[in-house]
């Protein structure tokens, strides 16, 4: 089935998410969407699932024009959406999930679950997958809830399938199966559409390229162009993607995590009893699936969280124990990775923004009052130096682009003697050009002799900024590896396959 969309324009008020955007997708075609977040891919995709409503334009289906008042329709129509939050009920059966909104009974009101067993079996058999029908979904793996997904999606016919950023929470290995998958599925004659911002994914599988740029199709692109002329399409202008930095001038100090472990109010153990070290001048990276007690771990190291035991002695100071206030005036800082829930405040100025820990320092205030000149100038200098594009120093954060807002934070952060310092997820959501400023910041503040601690789950960011790499899985370190290992080791060890 041949996927049209022309001229689709979709506005949130005054935001036009979507500025008269056409493409087409053959049977048989695995055509990507390639854009930073924030671009529009995931609106386009969400008008074309019924979800949203377009302001203007057409979706055609075998040059037939179509009319989707719900997602209903668009299923109906066959079109598929794996997205990348499952849309699994996880307490359901694989069976459950697939027949749920279709489901078929044999008599007034009981269910053919068997037919359902039999559908998934049947779909499953077509790409080998070993799936169990009667099992629950929450008790499955990460890469086989995607499966299931999938299965899902064909279990209804669809012709057009539409991948939304689905390597999100895969494992390297669990990737190159999906790209397997898709593959097969395009040799079957399926339109695909495969939403991503990860260049070297889309120059793997993809037979066409659109490049989105704020809501617009800025240009196409053959998958034989060079990750840098990709990422040029998506910013606007050239970009270096490669991390340079020299070999670690590594000192002795530093903090020193002992017997480490972290307890949800369920009782489980998030951070299940884990020792590492990270010293002045090298980064160590924490690598992961999202959900492996990577958050938790932070959040204990900053004092936000309240059941730990074991030891995190940064110098002589031991951090367990201590609450925020006391762990950012023992020298640490620290960008979260929810820049918007826990790095900002959206309504204060930038200004504001850029001494929220140091609102009471004598540099800024005097007798509990701010020095409005003192804290601009400051300001206008932090602005200038990490390049945060903004009207002023009194423009609401909420008002700048996610790339500039984390710049806000990393300039914060960095603007103070620090003794560790920590990013969590410091790229999420940044646009190429900022993730270039920020990796060469973070360099900088490694080679200043700070301890550094990154944690991604971006595997290309991981190898370009580690020194070393400390690898979770449901609350353990599986290894800390050198930043040289190979992606398919490092993918066992995600997996959760302990380091020899």
């Amino acid at each position: 089935m041949k996927l049209e969309l022309r001229g689709i324009t979709k506005r949130f008020g005054n935001l036009v998410a979507n500025d008269h955007i056409s493409l087409t997708v053959q049977p048989g075609e695995i055509h990507a969407l390639l854009g930073e977040n924030g671009a529009g891919k995931s609106t386009l995709m969400n008008v074309l699932y019924g979800l949203y409503q377009a302001d203007e334009g057409e979706i055609l289906l075998d040059d037939v024009v179509q009319n989707f008042s719900g997602p209903g329709d668009a299923m109906s129509a066959g079109i598929g959406m794996v997205h990348q939050h499952f849309m699994l009920i996880p307490v359901f059966t694989v069976a459950e999930n697939v027949m749920l909104g279709h489901e078929q009974t044999h008599g007034p009101g009981i269910l053919d679950i068997e037919a359902a067993r039999e559908h998934v079996r049947t779909v499953a058999a077509r790409f080998g997958f070993e799936i169990d029908p009667d099992a629950i979904v929450e008790d499955l793996p990460v890469g086989v809830q995607q499966r299931v997904e999938i299965i899902k999606a064909l279990a209804r016919d669809a012709r057009v399938l539409v991948f939304d950023e689905p390597t999100a929470v895969l494992t390297p290995q669990e990737t190159d199966e999906l790209m397997a998958i898709m593959r097969q599925l395009r040799e079957e004659g399926t339109a695909i559409v495969f939403i991503t911002h990860k260049l070297r994914e889309v120059r793997e599988v993809a037979d066409r390229i659109t490049i989105i740029r704020l809501g617009r199709v800025v240009g196409e692109a053959s998958p034989t162009a060079s990750n840098t002329e990709l990422a040029s399409l998506m910013v606007g202008r050239a970009v270096e993607l490669t991390v340079h930095k020299n070999a670690p001038n590594v000192r002795p100090g530093g903090l020193v995590v002992s017997d480490l472990s972290v307890q949800l109010p369920s009782g489980q153990l998030a951070v299940d009893h884990i020792s590492f070290e990270v010293r002045p001048g090298e980064v160590l990276a924490i690598a992961g699936v999202q959900g492996n007690g990577q958050t938790e771990l932070v959040e204990a190291l900053v004092g936000m969280q309240n059941r730990v035991t074991g030891s995190a002695r940064l110098g002589d100071i031991e951090l367990v124990g201590k609450n925020v206030r006391a762990v950012l005036d023992a020298g640490v800082g620290f960008v979260p990775e929810d820049r918007n829930e826990d790095g900002l405040v959206g309504s204060f100025s930038v200004a504001e923004n850029l001494i929220l820990d140091r609102s009471s320092d004598p540099q800024f205030a005097s007798a509990g009052t701010i020095r409005r000149g003192a804290l601009d100038e400051f300001a206008r200098g932090r602005i200038a130096e990490y390049d945060i594009r903004t009207q002023g120093p009194q423009t609401p954060a909420a008002a700048l682009s996610g790339g500039n807002q984390q710049k806000v934070v990393i300039a914060r952060e960095l603007s103070r003697e620090l003794t560790l310092f920590i990013a969590s997820q410091p790229t999420r959501g940044v646009d190429v050009g900022s993730i270039e400023f920020i990796h060469k910041r973070v360099v900088e503040t490694r080679d200043s002799g700070v301890p550094v601690i990154v944690v991604s789950t971006e595997l290309d960011e991981v190898t370009a900024l580690a020194d070393k790499i400390a690898v979770m899985y449901r609350g353990q370190i599986m290894g800390i590896v050198p930043a040289d290992t190979p992606r398919d080791v490092l993918g066992l060890l995600m997996a959760g396959e302990k380091a020899a």
